[in-house]
C-alpha cells in the first residue's frame, strides 16, 4: 500500500468559544490557506489521503472536524447555519484573516453559508459534490435507498460507501474500493466516528435545507460576490449534477467542472485531475 504524508499530519487543538476544534495543516505556508469542510457523517479521518497529498504540494491545507463532530468538543449543531458558524469560529480562533473553502457534499452547503454570512473571510469558494442548499427546479427526489442509507445507525459501511459515492460500473467500483483502501489507515487508527447525536443533527439539518424555497437560495446565490468552482459527477446518487449546473446560473463568477464517468466521490475517483483543477482555480 502507497504511504501518503497527510496519513502522518499529526492532530493539532485550537479552542474557540464553544469547543476545542481538532485540525490538521499540511503543505506549504505562505498565501491564503485552502480550509476544508467535509461531507454528511464525515471526519478528518475520511479524506482520502492521495487527494490531500495532491492539494498539499502546491497548498497551505487544513481539515478540521466542526463542533461536536469527530475528534473536536462541544455540542453538535443541526443546521447548515450553525455548521457555518463553528466553521467561522474555527477560522478565527486560528487567527487567519482569509481563507479560500473546498466543501465536500454537506460541506459544500456549510461552506456557501460561510461566505454568505461572514464574505470578508472568503477569498475563493469550491463545492463539490454539492447543491446551492435546497432543490432545485427539476431535480429528481433523493431515492428511498439513499435516504436509508443516510439514516442507519453508524454510517460508513463498505457497501454503502461504495454505492453512494462511486458508480456502479467496473471503473467506479474500483476506484470506491481504492478509495476504501485509502482511508483504512487513518480509520483503523480507531479516531473517533460521528455520534449519534451528530448524525442526528446532520440529518435534521438535511430536512431543513430540504424545504427552503429555491427563490430564498436564488438570493442567496446572487450575493455571492467571490469567484465559485463547481463540481460533480454526473452519475451522483446523492445530489444530482443539475444542483451544480442551476447553481453556477446565479452566479456571478463560476466555473463548472463535471466528470461523466463519476458520481458523488468524483474528487477521490479522479483525485489528480480534481486537485489540478483546484489548484488552477485558485491561481486564477
Amino acid at each position: 500500500m502507497s504511504t501518503y504524508a497527510a496519513d502522518a499530519a499529526e492532530n493539532l487543538t485550537v479552542e474557540g468559544p464553544s469547543a476545542r476544534f481538532t485540525y490538521r495543516r499540511m503543505g506549504p505556508r505562505g498565501g491564503t490557506p485552502l480550509v476544508l469542510l467535509v461531507r454528511f457523517r464525515g471526519t478528518i479521518d475520511w479524506w482520502d489521503p492521495e487527494f490531500l497529498d495532491l492539494l498539499a504540494a502546491d497548498h497551505d491545507v487544513i481539515l478540521f472536524d466542526n463542533v461536536g463532530i469527530g475528534h473536536t468538543t462541544g455540542r453538535p449543531r443541526d443546521s447548515a447555519e450553525g455548521f457555518a458558524d463553528g466553521a467561522v469560529e474555527f477560522i478565527q480562533a486560528l487567527g487567519l484573516p482569509r481563507v479560500d473553502l473546498l466543501g465536500w457534499s454537506l460541506g459544500g452547503i456549510v461552506a456557501q453559508y460561510v461566505v454568505r454570512r461572514s464574505p470578508q473571510l472568503v477569498r475563493r469558494l469550491i463545492v463539490a459534490g454539492s447543491s446551492p442548499g435546497a432543490p432545485v427546479p427539476g431535480a429528481p427526489a433523493m431515492s428511498d435507498r439513499v435516504r436509508a442509507i443516510m439514516e442507519k445507525p453508524g454510517g460508513g459501511a463498505p457497501d454503502d460507501v461504495l454505492y453512494l459515492f462511486f458508480p456502479e460500473t467496473d471503473a467506479g467500483r474500483a476506484a470506491g474500493r481504492q478509495h476504501l483502501a485509502h482511508v483504512s489507515t487513518r480509520l483503523r487508527a480507531g479516531g473517533p466516528a460521528i455520534s449519534d447525536e451528530a448524525a442526528r443533527g446532520q440529518l435534521t439539518a438535511v430536512a431543513k435545507l430540504q424545504s427552503v424555497p429555491f427563490d430564498q437560495v436564488r438570493s442567496h446565490l446572487e450575493s455571492i460576490k467571490q469567484p465559485v468552482l463547481y463540481a460533480n459527477g454526473v452519475q451522483d446518487v446523492m445530489i444530482p449534477a443539475l444542483a451544480s449546473y442551476v447553481a453556477v446560473q446565479h452566479l456571478d463568477s463560476a466555473v463548472l467542472v463535471l466528470y461523466s464517468d463519476a458520481g458523488h466521490g468524483f474528487l477521490f475517483q479522479h483525485a489528480e485531475a480534481f486537485a489540478a483543477q483546484v489548484t488552477n482555480f485558485l491561481a486564477g
